[in-house]
């Protein structure tokens, strides 16, 4: 179905003063090119000019078949007849013809005139290229984007590469080099027979050509050896190949089975990176493809005209956004999109036969017996989505491809002929017939046709900035019949997409006309969130990416909806769907107390539920907490309370100073209730996010209240993904305790979080950054050894016994650090966790070493957390060492715990050496190392035999000390 509306996308229409009935037209650079029927000669007008003047004209040197303009390089190229013979020329530098001069170079591509070449002075000439080919030229096609010229012939087609060099404003220097010949040996002589190709187009990298006798239609993709290594499945998300045999539709690589093969030949080039690349099949058409085809149907009723590959650019590059493919039968017209997958993007149903068609950015025009047609295009909405992947979301939206097209315009005119365009022309050819009845009345009717039965009209479009606010007023006249019609909301999509395709053209480069259309923009926005706002369909939740792409604040449309408030059916589901999520979200701007108090009312009649969380939000904070508690007595009163609807109205009534009201409800539920219901409400403890994140007032009364409350109900946000650890960081360090003294390390709450976060998480990353946090402090407080002045939540004890991270101390830990140690208690506490970490499994000694720096071992707390990390890294010897030096009770405990396994060796090759060597210095008068020394032979005579324990004992004369020990040994070994 087609919308029809009576916009007026035509400003006004000029009549070209072409002196001859035209045969040819083409047009490009704001150039028309218009050749004479039957005569060899072209003219060329000025479109942007009043009037369309006169630049040029010049004489062909045949009878011209085909014409076409290049505007990268401003050349003209013919496929002309002469003495039955047919030739390929370019005309170039034709502008200087305007001149009057009359000199004209002609020449063969490749072949400079003498005193012309590449590296000599111009002459002031228009230049003819004559381009020879092994085949008859059939049709050409021009790049837009590189000015290459491609060439169709019966059997191949031929593609050449444009060489420029701009000499000044007026002349330049142009010459082809044939490169690459796609050679078309499916297609027989049979097959071809007298037919034409009538459309061949191509861009960069792709071809697309149609031959009309077997109405074949397929697109090659050039692709370079880059993307074919590795492979095309990368390049191609399966559906770029695509096939219509007969009435089915295949997708997929069975787009090769179509019967045209084709092979390259490269005369030109070899050595540049275009020059090694391949053919990959992309569409492929046959005869029978038509959707609406069916048998009784005659040729002329199913014959396809006007076919158009339309690439799309959103930005200045070589590469297309979008590429489009249009055909069209009399009566249907097609738009696909063959970027990224074929898709159909449009059907047009004409009210009329159309005889010729043309696709742009903006519009799709059509020409019938008697009527220039306008309609809209969704070439912009697919464009939109390929460069923004945030459309389709809560964020932004844009009208959907699948909507049903519109015709803006249906003009009058009698005996259309021909249709060209050029960015803001459209150029119609017209030759009445005015002999019959009928175009005899129509033409008294419209006097705008001349006598000699032929016009030549240029017909230039309306800014699209003007349609659009004609479009805008036009939909109002919908609204006033019915707020809810859904041609307003389609005609205010027209005008959108009409705004997004002039704001993605890279052409519009003005300051101030991409200012103008970025209001135009938002305003466009703004009316379709009105018209989603209204809706209780599914499509109502648009009015949230709408309003938020306007710029409005929520005061705004809250002002522009408010008129729905005393309607019959309320406020609309999708200004709802707005308010909510827009109340919901932290960057939402802090609304005033009549405001806020007046979004407490709407939803306490639309929707109650949603209360707590209203209340909850930081752009709710003016609100006037007795209007907010009422609301939610009255949503108690009605239903079951709720956790988070309790803590709503603890937080109100810590808001109105009422603690005594705000005691009763926080006892209504244990604080394991509590924390699931902040897990479902967070905005009940902190606002904002990231850097922005701050405490509520009833954060701040649970940290002088309920620390563990508060600590606990954070580890749960942490876990359920609400609250980012660097967040939580910056909500307990700088916003909630930062006015508090603390130890260097961080407040005590902080370091609460830390360890009750450690308890509960499972992520190896953050149980890594949590213990490295938390040595960091225990470190930094052992070693300044000042007061903290708060209580711990968590004792050593409480950590070892439910917390695996942390380990039970070693023995002969303890024995270097009793529990009766003499440094103040908060520091034993601290000394205790630290070292039940590094006697734990999980934390990664090696990780801490640069913090060990600045922990001194001249006591024996420091030396405690010394040699645990040198035990950890396995340097048992340099700890034997220390502690005989320092601590010798307690090496024995620390050789029964350390030196087993692979490490018993260390008893006689380290341990016992060191105890001999430093109880002969003492005199044998030390009990502590001669007790050691005892335990040490013990363990020794048992692992050894006696030929290895002899062999350790020394030879001072004191055998008479380890004599029962070897026979100990001895006896043993005989036993075993």
């Amino acid at each position: 179905m087609v919308h029809v509306y009576n916009c007026h996308p035509f400003a006004s229409q000029q009549i070209v003063p072409a002196e001859q009935e035209p045969g040819l037209v083409c047009c490009g650079g704001g150039v028309l090119f218009v050749e004479s029927a039957g005569g060899c000669k072209i003219e060329a007008f000025q479109l942007e000019a009043e009037g369309c003047p006169l630049i040029c004209r010049f004489a062909t040197m045949g009878t011209v078949q085909s014409i076409l303009h290049s505007e990268i390089g401003d050349y003209l190229v013919t496929i002309e007849e002469k003495n039955n013979a047919t030739y390929l020329r370019t005309y170039t530098n034709w502008r200087y013809q305007a001149a009057e001069k009359t000199r004209v170079g002609v020449r063969l591509l490749g072949h400079f005139l003498r005193g012309s070449s590449m590296h000599g002075a111009p002459k002031e000439q228009m230049e003819i290229i004559e381009i020879p080919l092994f085949e008859r030229p059939l049709c050409v096609a021009c790049c837009g984007v590189t000015g290459d010229l491609l060439v169709g012939c019966p059997k191949s087609l031929v593609l050449f590469s444009l060489k420029r060099q701009a000499l000044n404003d007026k002349l330049s220097i142009l010459d082809f080099e044939r490169c690459l010949i796609i050679h078309l040996p499916g297609l027989s002589p049979q097959q071809v027979g007298g037919s034409e190709y009538t459309v061949l187009q191509t861009t960069p990298k792709m071809v697309w050509l149609y031959i009309l006798s077997d109405w074949v239609v397929f697109i090659l993709s050039l692709y370079s050896p880059e993307v074919r290594k590795e492979g095309l499945a990368g390049h191609l998300d399966q559906d770029d190949f695509f096939i219509f045999p007969k009435h089915q539709e295949l997708l997929g690589d069975r787009a090769k089975d179509c019967g045209v093969k084709v092979s390259l030949e490269w005369t030109g080039m070899e050595s540049e990176t275009r020059g090694t690349l391949a053919i990959t099949y992309v569409l492929y058409r046959c005869v029978r493809f038509a959707p609406d085809f069916f048998q009784g149907c005659s040729v002329e009723e199913t014959r396809l005209h006007s076919l158009q590959f339309h690439p799309v650019f959103t930005s200045e590059g070589v590469e297309p956004t979008c590429v489009f493919c249009f055909f069209s039968l009399p009566n249907t017209g097609y738009v696909y999109s063959v970027r990224g997958g074929v898709e159909m993007v449009s059907v047009y149903q004409y009210p009329e036969k159309a005889q010729q068609a043309v696709l742009t950015d903006l519009f799709l025009h059509i020409i019938t017996k008697n009527a220039l047609q306008c309609f809209s295009v969704r070439c912009a909405a697919v464009a939109a989505r390929a460069e923004d992947p945030y459309i389709d979301t809560t964020m932004k939206a844009c009208p959907p491809i699948t909507m049903e097209v519109c015709a803006l315009r249906i003009q009058l005119f009698i005996g259309l002929k021909a249709l060209c365009h050029d960015r803001h022309h459209i150029v119609l050819l017209t030759a009445a017939d005015v002999e019959t009845r009928e175009d005899t009345e129509r033409a008294h009717r419209d006097p705008i046709e001349m006598s000699h039965g032929w016009n030549l009209y240029v017909v230039n479009t309306v800014p699209p900035l003007q349609l659009y606010n004609e479009m805008v007023e036009y939909s109002k006249k919908y609204e006033e019949t019915n707020p809810l019609s859904q041609s307003c909301l389609h005609l205010l999509s027209e005008a959108h997409l009409l705004l997004r395709a002039m704001l993605l053209d890279p052409r519009v480069g003005n300051p101030v006309e991409q200012q103008e259309l970025q209001q135009a923009f938002q305003e466009s926005c703004a009316h379709l969130g009105d018209c989603f706002s209204r809706f209780d369909k599914r499509d109502c939740h648009l009015a949230l990416p709408y309003y938020k792409m306007s710029g409005l604040s929520v005061t705004e449309v809250i002002s522009r909806n408010r008129c729905l408030s005393s309607s019959p059916c309320g406020y609309g589901k999708g200004f709802l769907f707005f308010l909510k999520h827009s109340i919901y979200e932290e960057t939402m701007e802090e609304l005033t107390e009549e405001t806020a108090n007046e979004v407490l009312d709407i939803f306490g009649v639309a929707e109650p539920s949603q209360l707590p969380h209203v209340i909850a939000s930081p752009s709710m904070v003016r609100a006037s907490p007795d209007s907010g508690l009422a609301h939610l007595e009255r949503l108690e009163s009605i239903g079951a309370p709720s956790v988070p609807l309790t803590l709503s109205k603890a937080a109100l009534a810590l808001r109105m100073g009422d603690l005594q009201l705000y005691r009763q409800h926080m006892d209504r539920h244990t604080e394991m209730l509590q924390v699931y219901g902040f897990i479902e409400e967070h905005k009940l403890l902190l606002h904002g996010r990231g850097h922005a994140v701050v405490p509520t007032p009833l954060a701040r009364h649970l940290r002088d209240s309920q620390e563990g409350l508060l600590v606990a109900a954070m580890v749960a946000l942490h876990e359920n993904n609400k609250v980012k650890l660097d967040e939580a960081d910056l909500f307990f360090q700088v916003r909630l305790c930062g006015n508090l003294s603390g130890p260097q390390g961080g407040p005590q709450l902080l370091v609460d979080f830390w360890e009750a976060l450690l308890m509960a998480s499972s992520q190896e990353t953050v149980i890594q950054e949590l213990l490295f946090r938390l040595t960091s402090v225990y470190i930094d407080r052992v070693t300044r050894r000042d007061s903290h002045g708060m209580k711990p939540l968590k004792t050593a004890d409480d950590l070892i016994n439910s917390c695996s991270h942390y380990g039970v101390p070693y023995p002969w830990v303890s024995i270097l650090t009793p529990a009766h140690f003499s440094i103040i208690q908060d520091h034993q506490e601290d000394l205790q966790k630290l070292q039940s970490l590094l006697c734990g499994t999980t934390l990664d000694v090696s990780s801490i070493l640069p913090l060990l720096e600045q922990l001194p071992d001249g006591d024996n707390a420091g030396l405690s957390v010394h040699l645990l990390c040198a035990t950890k890294l396995d340097r048992h010897e340099s700890a034997i060492e220390r502690l005989l030096d320092r601590c010798p009770q307690a090496i024995i405990p620390y050789a029964n715990h350390e030196l087993q396994n692979n490490k018993m060796t260390l008893w006689w090759q380290k341990l016992f050496p060191e105890l001999c060597e430093r109880t002969r210095a003492a005199g044998g008068e030390n009990t502590i190392l001669l007790s050691a020394l005892k335990e040490t032979l013990v363990v020794v005579a048992m692992e050894l035999n006696p030929l290895e324990f002899l062999d350790l004992l020394p030879d001072d004369g004191t055998a008479h000390f380890f004599l029962p020990h070897l026979l100990e040994c001895s006896q043993r070994n005989l036993m075993t």
